[in-house]
């Protein structure tokens, strides 16, 4: 069993996200783009933007090797310090055609790690600011359904969670590290059986929850 979503509706869900996003840094005041991120403490708003315009420069130009490290994000942050936020909203609008033409050929399941990776850092910068939306979008349903499959199924884990009531984003937010455990408990899940899934991944749940 997966819990992938169709390749079609994986390039659509980052389609729609990444216009989303152009439009949230091109209406949000320079100066914000100091707010500290807390779910990404060592990041402001600027940088996290940064890292999702970074990644499709570095696909395009083959820049894969330590693909989802620190220093391969972190480079994407530096290359961009001097930008603004609607600077590099204009980078992002750049390359679009050219990352269209590849994005259809992004295999699965990498396809939906790259729309789990967006739409998890859409909701820290859209909570950084206090801009809340889209959290029924499709980028939450493909992200969602990847680190469903991530977890895998053996010991019915995914399964659980998947019926255990609560709505995509919650479960988003669960699964990609941004409830604490005491957050995970209040939802209603089992917090020593979800915590497992974090170790030796850089996806991990803060000590201190943090409220959306």
């Amino acid at each position: 069993m997966t819990y992938l979503l169709p390749d079609a509706v994986v390039v659509d869900a980052y389609r729609e996200l990444r216009t989303r996003m152009i439009a949230l840094l091109r209406e949000t005041p320079a100066h914000l783009g100091a707010t500290p991120v807390p779910h990404c403490p060592a990041w402001s708003v600027h940088d996290v933007a940064a890292h999702l315009v970074g990644v499709p420069e570095d696909i395009l130009a083959g820049r894969m090797e330590g693909v989802t490290t620190e220093a391969w994000t972190q480079a994407q942050v530096d290359r961009h310090l001097d930008q603004s936020l609607a600077d590099l909203a204009d980078v992002w609008e750049h390359h679009i055609e050219s990352f269209d033409a590849v994005l259809p050929h992004i295999p699965a399941p990498v396809n939906s790690q790259l729309v789990m990776d967006a739409v998890t850092h859409e909701h820290d910068i859209r909570h950084a600011l206090g801009a809340p939306g889209a959290r029924d979008s499709s980028a939450v349903r493909v992200g969602l359904g990847w680190l469903l499959d991530a977890a895998g199924d053996e010991s019915g884990l995914a399964t659980r969670l998947r019926g255990s009531g609560l709505d995509d984003f919650d479960l988003l937010r669960v699964l990609s590290g941004r409830r604490s455990p005491e957050q995970i408990a209040r939802l209603g899940l089992d917090a020593d059986a979800v915590l497992p899934l974090f170790i030796g991944k850089p996806l991990t749940p803060p000590d201190i929850s943090i409220e959306e």
